[in-house]
């Protein structure tokens, strides 16, 4: 990284890294009368009469103050408040991207530990917590137990407390690695500052013996009866020991701990270790010792460091952003060691998990398993939020400095919602599915992917995974890659028992239009066929299928052998579109390529009993160049048209055009110019008069609109077919499973062999997906049923 980028980079455009973005409008003189004089006054009332409410009405419940007076400032030293405020802004930054926490960097000009105290101390009726930064040692430690004993809200100085928790972690894998026993390992720490003595303090209550612990300074080892350069702190590592430097401490030792500079470990200590030594060269921006230079002398050793460019990656955003999540979130009174201990086993645990391809593939790797080289997790994994603040809020409570209860199974779906809509509402997905999880086939059973998504479709309970494809290729690829196929059912079509079962019923669908029997018999080798007429006999639920193929080599199998329903008779595709502030279904966008109006009704229709059984209202626009007939044309005739012929067959249904797109979104202006229109929400439904009009604006959308695409989700069928993406990876392929899963949950098979959905008393048509109650209204799952789930512990929970 040159020195003119990092400049550039917080010079250009607006200076710094953080701004301050208003949470209500203010875009009238009403709004300005609530948000300021008089109606603020209201909220102060309430607020004096009952102090708690402060957390009601203002942002103090998600807000952390980042307190620093720049003396300690990452390895550049003492170098002042204002020179310290680049980091403190990125540590704010940091904040807002992982845990969605709002902070105020705060720079203190003064040295003097007291006026820190009392500065922090007049910010507690402000904020939610506070994050002491890059406080020298040992003003930091007097800072922070004041700071504990007079506060009632959560004090933490992540430059001892982070590195403690995140290599502690790192400690307990890497000595079940290596199958060391953590009572019995003697650690080695090079420096003995703030974070180095936390973490030791850390290590202790983890299990290693305070005896078998040297802590080395520039002075040497801190042992019993120093006088040169000690303080209490360090005088709780004193060793009755003959051993002065670190070359002495570092003989037969299985651990290193190096929080000092870069170059003070050599390659002869490394020698000098025990048998598989476990090394934390964590000195930034360069280690004690680099992977290299270990490796070149110690095959057998366990690296970490605090770069990114090396594996086993020690960064505190793992810790500190979390923390703070879960500690606010119950308003805890302070962080205390339980919390920090949850947090430690929370990472522990979750490094051992399958690893996301969308996360292993931003660190441009392949295949990551636990093991020497994957001790922690990775920095952008987005499940150490849903793993780790859960935790910790959990200890506050469990150790009684929470104010707030939590159920754990709700509050991991409100983090998955600050994690971004999208993965909200696939969560609301994945909690419907595991309600009532049904089979799915895979007829791509042998991908890695699938294997991957079978197991945690396993775990989570989600669905019951059939993976088509050669055993003995299956069994291979999952010993190889650590996948566990317990709850996996395999069926091999060219060897099946069901084989010659399914090659008839395929003959018989398809004879009259040119298959013989041994076509037939020669097709369902093929997984696509095979999985088909499995679901279409009813001995599978679901087919969900695509990776690594074109969108028609999948589709084509299924329209053939499942086909539309018998009452819609036309099968489309549908993108469901996640932005920050809303949830926008685009239809027809892989399937019809110039549907008539009659078409383009059915796949409004289909795409509104979709939308419902999703637990939204559906709310519809017909899109087209023109609005309400103001241009003739054929093409915006065939869309009003469409818009007929919807009302005539749903009444109930929410839906207008033909329109021009921002009509169908900019409610104020439509209301004023045509008053008559039916939409008085915002559309979330957006019909296209072709194909190519769907598939570019979904496509646009997602590339300069910023949208999280879910899709294709294939509707109108006769039994639920879902079609992956090309490149879709494990997380897609689950949730697509999901989608798969509550489609066929909300069918139910009748003697005459159509679908209604569950729970439902009046008629409905089979495939449209949308119900009618006694009065012909159409009926949708109450919104919440879309995130209400079995209440089950989140993952680090139950382990």
């Amino acid at each position: 990284m040159r020195r003119e980028d990092a400049l550039d980079y917080h010079a250009r455009g607006r200076p710094g890294k953080i701004a301050v973005v208003p949470t209500k409008p203010l875009g009238n003189q009403r709004d300005l009368s609530l948000a300021y004089s008089p109606g603020v006054a209201e909220p102060c009332l309430e607020i004096k009469a009952n102090p708690e409410d402060v957390y009601k009405y203002t942002a103090k419940g998600n807000l952390v103050a980042v307190v620093s007076n720049g003396t300690a400032v990452l390895g550049l030293g003492n170098i002042g408040a204002a020179a310290g405020k680049p980091v403190m802004e990125g540590k704010g930054n940091l904040f807002k991207q992982f845990a969605d926490l709002d902070v105020f960097d705060l720079e203190v000009g003064s040295e003097i530990p007291d006026d820190v105290v009392k500065f922090c101390q007049l910010l507690e009726p402000t904020v939610g917590g506070i994050n002491l930064e890059d406080i020298r040692a040992p003003d930091c430690f007097f800072v922070e137990e004041t700071l504990r004993k007079t506060l009632k809200i959560p004090v933490f100085h992540d430059d001892q407390h982070g590195t403690a928790i995140i290599s502690g972690a790192a400690l307990l894998n890497a000595l079940d690695v290596v199958g060391k026993k953590i009572e019995e390992v003697k650690v080695v720490f090079s420096g003995a500052g703030a974070a180095a003595i936390s973490t030791a303090e850390h290590y202790v209550r983890l299990g290693v013996k305070r005896e078998h612990i040297a802590m080395c300074d520039r002075s040497g080892v801190v042992y019993d009866g120093r006088t040169e350069h000690m303080d209490p702190y360090k005088a709780r590592f004193a060793l009755k020991t003959t051993d002065r430097t670190l070359d002495d401490a570092i003989r037969g030792a299985d651990v290193f701990v190096g929080l000092s500079a870069a170059g003070a470990m050599s390659q002869g200590m490394v020698k000098a270790m025990a048998k598989d030594p476990i090394i934390f060269a964590l000195a930034n921006p360069n280690p004690e010792i680099t992977p290299p230079e270990v490796h070149a002398v110690r095959t057998d050793a366990i690296v970490a460091t605090g770069r990114s460019d090396y594996p086993n990656q020690v960064n505190n955003v793992l810790c500190f952003p979390f923390i703070f999540r879960g500690a606010l979130d119950v308003r805890a009174t302070e962080i205390n060691e339980e919390m920090k201990m949850a947090a430690t086993r929370a990472l522990a645990a979750l490094a051992r998990e399958d690893v996301p391809d969308s996360v292993s593939q931003l660190y441009g790797l392949d295949n990551v398993k636990f093991g020497r080289d994957y001790l922690i997790p990775f920095p952008f994994d987005p499940r150490v939020l849903l793993w780790v603040a859960p935790a910790v809020a959990w200890a506050a409570v469990a150790s009684g400095v929470a104010r707030e209860m939590i159920d754990l199974e709700g509050y991991r779906d409100s983090l998955e919602l600050r994690l971004g809509k999208a993965r909200g509402l696939m969560r609301g997905i994945i909690n419907r599915a595991q309600q009532d999880p049904k089979s799915v086939v895979f007829p791509e059973g042998e991908e890695l992917r699938i294997l991957r998504a079978a197991q945690i479709l396993v775990d989570e309970g989600i669905a019951h995974p059939i993976l088509l494809g050669r055993e003995s290729r299956i069994r291979g690829t999952a010993g190889e890659y650590g996948v566990s196929l317990e709850g996996i059912r395999i069926e091999d079509p060219s060897t099946s028992e069901h084989r010659d079962r399914y090659a008839q019923f395929l003959f018989e669908r398809r004879q009259r239009k040119g298959l013989s029997l041994s076509e037939a018999q020669q097709r369902i080798q093929k997984g696509a066929y095979y999985g088909s007429v499995k679901v279409a006999m009813g001995d599978a639920a679901a087919i969900v299928g695509g990776i690594g193929k074109h969108y028609p080599e999948t589709v084509r199998p299924a329209l053939e052998v499942i086909g539309a329903h018998h009452v819609t008779k036309l099968a489309s595709g549908l993108y469901m579109l996640v932005f920050d502030n809303r949830v926008v279904f685009c239809g027809d966008t892989t399937v019809n390529i110039d549907p008539t109006a009659e078409q383009v009704a059915q796949i409004a229709i289909s795409a509104a009993g979709l939308v419902a059984n999703f637990g939204q209202v559906p709310r519809i626009a017909m899109l087209s160049f023109s609005n309400f007939g103001s241009v003739s044309h054929p093409d915006s005739a065939k869309m009003a048209r469409a818009v007929q012929i919807v009302r005539e067959q749903r009444p109930a249904l929410m839906v207008d055009g033909e329109m021009q797109a921002d009509t169908a979104f900019d409610m104020d202006e439509t209301t004023k110019r045509y008053p008559f229109s039916k939409l008085t929400e915002a559309a979330n439904v957006l019909i296209f008069p072709n194909l190519s009009a769907g598939n570019i604006a979904y496509k646009l959308l997602t590339k300069l609109g910023g949208a999280t695409a879910v899709g294709p989700i294939l509707v109108g069928m006769a039994h639920p077919v879902h079609v992956l993406e090309l490149t879709a990876d494990v997380q897609d392929v689950v949730n697509m499973a999901a989608v798969a899963v509550i489609d066929a949950q909300w069918r139910v098979r009748t003697t005459s062999g159509t679908y209604i959905p569950v729970g439902t008393t009046g008629e409905m048509s089979a495939t449209t997906g949308l119900a009618a109650n006694g009065n012909g209204h159409p009926v949708a799952p109450h919104p919440a049923s879309a995130s209400t789930g079995s209440q089950r512990a989140p993952a680090a929970a139950r382990r």
